[in-house]
């Protein structure tokens, strides 16, 4: 019995293109954002935190140079023997007493890390996982009209990767307001009064010293007017309480406290981080120049961001002087 067997068929390539172009090698991806984290994205992280400071700023904890020792197992025996392949972290840290002088170092077993492999896995348990990245919002500035045609309600929110989220919005009876990290909402003179009239980060200099001050800075406009007039303050002082009031009630109020609440807010870069791409982003959205390595907050972010907000409205069509605004 004979049998046949078919030809294989002819391929036909209507590129233009003979010579297709190397696909590059995927994993390499993978594999140099890891080893970027080792050699500088964890000392980023270490800095962040470093030093850490009593409150009478005396005595300190700094961390220095880091190591990885060799993993204790192959990447055999972890899969064969459900184990994490992982390498040992040590870190040379630093007790400093600022009254004395005294200094004492030490290195310190900070834990196990786990390494990726070659393949650009990790084996947790004698598992081998990958990472999958995770779409989330960029940090920056956002402008946002009504969802509602029959709700004037103007948003505007500036996020960091780190710290507290500021939220404004023009509402329903054009007033705008200020929110800090979802909490009760103060108007937003209230905030601008309680900035330092010059930035700790840029010198950026704001002058806040009464109504005529603040109407100057956005043209008149009628959404700051409004605002004004729901301002309980009329001075820093004031405005530094207010705002304390807001983020902190039940506790008592004081210059100096609400002070170092404003500046851990917005300022510190121990809490507070945009990251190198949300400050590029913020200048490019805000119109503003701020220094890249300036990761922080500055009064003229904040200043330009209310800007924007209440430009939005006329920008899309909405009379200033219209008393449909609540509509």
């Amino acid at each position: 019995m004979t049998s046949r067997v078919a030809a294989p068929r002819a391929r036909t390539s209507f590129s233009r293109l003979k010579h297709v172009l190397d696909l590059p090698n995927l994993i390499d991806i993978q594999k140099a954002s890891f080893s970027w984290f080792l050699e500088e994205g964890l000392r980023e992280t270490i800095d962040d935190i470093s030093p850490i400071e009593d409150y009478t700023g005396s005595l300190a904890v700094e961390f220095g140079a880091y190591k990885f020792g060799e993993p204790q197992f192959s990447i055999k025996e972890c899969r064969e023997k459900d184990l994490t392949y992982q390498a040992p972290l040590s870190m040379t840290v630093r007790f400093v007493n600022k009254d004395t002088g005294e200094i004492r170092e030490q290195t310190v077993f900070m834990g196990d890390f786990p390494m990726m492999t070659e393949w650009g896995t990790f084996i947790i348990n004698g598992t081998e996982r990958v990472i999958v990245t995770q779409l989330v919002r960029s940090p920056g500035a956002y402008l946002m009209e009504p969802k509602d045609p029959t709700k004037q309600v103007f948003t505007a929110n500036l996020m960091p990767s780190r710290g507290s989220w500021l939220e404004l919005e023009i509402d329903k009876k054009g007033v705008v307001y200020a929110r800090i990290d979802r909490k009760r909402k103060l108007p937003i003179t209230t905030l601008l009064r309680a900035l330092p009239d010059e930035d700790p980060s840029t010198g950026f200099k704001l002058d806040t010293s009464s109504n005529e001050a603040i109407l100057k800075l956005f043209g008149k406009s009628i959404y700051i007017q409004n605002t004004i007039e729901k301002d309980p303050s009329t001075r820093e002082e004031e405005a530094l309480i207010e705002v304390f009031k807001k983020q902190r009630p039940g506790e008592p109020p004081t210059l100096d406290n609400a002070r170092n609440l404003l500046r851990a807010l917005f300022f510190d870069p121990k809490r507070y981080d945009l990251t190198k791409v949300g400050r590029y982003k913020l200048n490019q959205r805000l119109g503003v120049e701020v220094p890249e390595d300036t990761r922080v907050l500055t009064t003229e972010d904040i200043l330009a961001l209310v800007r924007k907000l209440v430009d939005l409205p006329t920008k899309l069509g909405v009379d200033e002087e219209s008393k449909d605004f609540a509509a």
